[in-house]
């Protein structure tokens, strides 16, 4: 039933119901594409068609498009039931449950009391009809179409297979009551069947009931493989608390706007990225970030929605709701890398697009070749087991649930893969050029050093507090744990030198070394600590060199570590930093790295990504501030710090939400982890069908082993992928 929809410009998702396979899902895709302008991806594993439509092409249009191909289009969390795990595992042990007597009582011939094989049409004719109903009604919606999909080739051959036997039983001896059958696991030739038609119940039967196990594995694989995604989803809370002209009202999440005063108790979920106005608490972020420790926020901390407050009422103003909220953004990222397709699925959707035309004509082939020859039994029986066998459901489920393991595997670790194509990109990358600031050092000037007494320090702090210089924001919060600020009397910048004031009656002057003509114990520390790479900061009181500090941007703890972990994987680090020389060689020897290129601008790091492609080789780029979003965007690959700015994230391929370079190390690990998983699943399909299909056609299987086979190929495929949830 069509549903009235609005025109969309937009992209927008479809639910799309009916897909069996990856040729499903190109056909869809190949159809949507031809809308003008429409521009489609359509995701077998995910089940839903990805769409760029222009305006004038109204939501309408594309579900009639879908609905013409053969398929049908679900409202949003519907459920399709022939696509529901449970009513497919409902069909699978009914199916069981009578096939295990069907089997019995063909391959015993013990057990063939008079009237068995009319036992056996009975059970058999449930569990093809009943429980082979999602594979008979795929092959006939698609043959309605003038298309043919895997499920067309498991329906002949479950149907043929099941019509000779129910037509041998009714109309031939085989069915007199007495007669008994000798079962092989080899097709037999006629002679040796002396002229009696053979049975294949059991057959039809098994390859059902292996074909709806190998479906319900694979679709609860869907739905686990899912369970990221929709658990960033459920962070947003469905309701939120505002204040508005001094009365709380609990409104939907979804209602509130920018500007809004959201009020949030303990063990509450913040409903929208805001800043805090009132109250102080930890929150914990530990599912947006994969950060354990909560964070203390107070007035004029920045949250994130989604984040549960621990242990104090807040009152925070709403910044940004909606799909613009950092948890929303997140999840649209993770969704888009699962509905995206890499290279390698390309393929594989174009090999599986022209397969079962030609399987077909290679059981017809089969069918002439040993019927003309040795006789149409052996004939028929070999030319079913092509048909079983060559479904190619393992190739059609290679890359998709990787993708789905992987990116989900990703998003719980903290690692936004922005597409699949990325995966390609990490195999090859043997350079990596990381920013400094931000990425391998805080991005905060601290106090690292001092020498002198407190009393000095405490007034350089006062006078230091009234500028917003982030070496003079570092002086005054280390002065701020030493006790009260004092009353600052007169303050003066000096420009090219520091500045100066009256302190509690106490000519002060905060500023650099030379102005302050520094001698003996403070002048050897500060030449010394200049000489590392720091600011120093000189203080005077009454003329008197009383205090210096050294302020500087720390090293991250864990960058050293980071750097050794990026080696290890083959990645040759690279520093490229706007910073002077003498500070950028003292972080690089404080990590591990070599190679240096300093005093760069946003240009020069461009360049230097660009002459570094241009030696042969393959670069990633490491940053988080808006002057590396050229070279994050210009590199092979691009990794953005998640504590940076919204236009580095928007340029990097990948997105670390801790600001963690080891995760760096992580995401290019599980990337070329997802991607080998991959090709071994490619691997194991293709040589599968290319190795069964000959022994098929040559006679040296018979349909029941072949379903069994092509079944346990699918289940192997799903279970390599779903190794990528235990990935460290």
């Amino acid at each position: 039933m069509r549903t009235a929809f609005t025109p969309v410009a937009t992209p927008i998702d479809l639910q799309v119901t009916g897909m069996t396979c990856a040729s499903c899902a190109a056909r869809i895709e190949k159809k949507l594409n031809k809308v003008p302008g429409v521009v489609a991806t359509v995701n077998y594993a995910t089940e839903t068609a990805h769409v760029q439509a222009p305006e004038g092409v109204d939501l309408t249009e594309l579900v009639a498009v879908v609905e013409a191909a053969g398929y049908g289009v679900r409202p949003p969390d519907a459920e399709d039931e022939d696509d529901d795990p449970d009513r497919l595992g409902l069909r699978w042990r009914v199916g069981l449950a009578l096939t295990v007597p069907v089997v019995l009582l063909s391959m015993v011939p013990a057990l063939q009391v008079t009237g068995w094989q009319w036992l056996a049409f009975a059970l058999s004719t449930v569990v093809v009809v009943w429980g082979g109903a999602p594979f008979h009604r795929a092959a006939w919606t698609n043959a309605r179409h003038g298309t043919t999909t895997m499920d067309t080739l498991v329906s002949l051959g479950v149907s043929a297979a099941y019509l000779w036997s129910a037509v041998a039983v009714l109309f031939t001896s085989a069915g007199e009551l007495g007669a008994t059958m000798q079962f092989s696991w080899l097709p037999m030739a006629d002679a040796a069947t002396g002229g009696r038609p053979d049975l294949y119940f059991e057959s039809a039967s098994v390859v059902v009931t292996f074909l709806l196990l190998g479906r319900w594995l694979e679709h609860r694989a869907k739905r686990r493989s899912g369970a990221a995604l929709r658990a960033l989803l459920d962070l947003a809370p469905r309701t939120a608390r505002v204040r508005r002209d001094g009365v709380e009202t609990e409104i939907p999440a979804g209602h509130v706007a920018v500007d809004d005063l959201v009020v949030v108790r303990p063990g509450e979920r913040i409903a929208a990225d805001g800043v805090v106005v009132e109250g102080a608490s930890a929150v914990d972020a530990s599912m947006l970030t994969g950060e354990s420790v909560p964070v203390e926020v107070a007035p004029g901390s920045e949250v994130s929605g989604g984040t549960v407050v621990q242990d104090g009422l807040l009152v925070v103003r709403a910044t940004r709701v909606g799909a613009d909220t950092a948890l929303a953004r997140i999840a649209a990222l993770v969704a888009a890398a699962q509905s995206g397709k890499a290279p390698v699925q390309r393929l594989a959707d174009r090999v599986s697009a022209v397969f079962v035309p030609v399987v077909i004509g290679l059981a017809l082939l089969t069918l002439l070749g040993w019927g003309l020859t040795t006789g149409w039994q052996q004939g028929f029986t070999a030319a079913v087991a092509v048909l079983v066998i060559a479904c190619p459901c393992a190739l059609g489920l290679a890359t998709p649930t990787a993708l789905l393991v992987g990116t989900g595997r990703g998003a719980g670790l903290g690692i936004l893969v922005r597409g699949p194509e990325v995966l390609e990109s990490t195999r090859r990358v043997d350079t990596v050029v990381l920013d400094k600031t931000g990425t391998l050092t805080s991005g905060v000037m601290t106090v690292v050093e001092r020498l002198g007494d407190d009393d000095a320090v405490r007034l350089a702090g006062a006078l230091e507090s009234f500028s917003t210089h982030p070496v003079a924001r570092a002086v005054a919060d280390h002065a701020a744990a030493l006790g009260p600020a004092p009353q600052v009397a007169s303050h003066d910048a000096v420009r090219g030198s520091g500045v100066v004031g009256r302190v509690e009656g106490h000519e002060v002057r905060v500023g650099r070394p030379s102005w302050a003509g520094l001698r003996g114990e403070l002048g050897a520390a500060a030449d010394r600590w200049t000489q590392q790479g720091r600011t120093v900061v000189a203080v005077v009181v009454d003329g008197a060199p009383r205090a210096v500090l050294a302020v500087a941007d720390e090293v991250r703890p864990t960058s050293r570590e980071a750097v050794a972990a990026l080696r290890a994987l083959g990645l040759e680090p690279v520093m490229v930093t706007g910073d002077a020389e003498p500070v950028a060689l003292a972080v690089a020897g404080a990590v591990g790295i070599e190679r240096v290129l300093a005093d760069a601008r946003p240009e020069d790091k461009v360049a230097e990504v660009a002459r570094l492609r241009g030696s042969g080789r393959t670069v990633a780029v490491v940053g988080d501030g808006i002057n590396d979003a050229a070279a994050l965007a210009g590199a092979d690959l691009g990794i953005a710090m998640g504590g940076g700015t919204d236009v580095a994230i928007e340029a990097a391929d990948i997105t670390l939400l801790r600001d963690d370079l080891r995760t760096a190390g992580d995401a290019v690990r599980l990337s070329r982890a997802t991607l080998r998983t991959i090709k071994q699943n490619l691997g194991w399909a293709f040589g599968y069908n290319v190795a069964a299909i000959p022994l098929a056609a040559a006679g040296l299987l018979t349909p029941m082993v072949a379903g069994i086979a092509m079944a346990m190929s699918s289940v192997c495929v799903v279970g390599n992928s779903l190794r990528l949830r235990r990935f460290r």
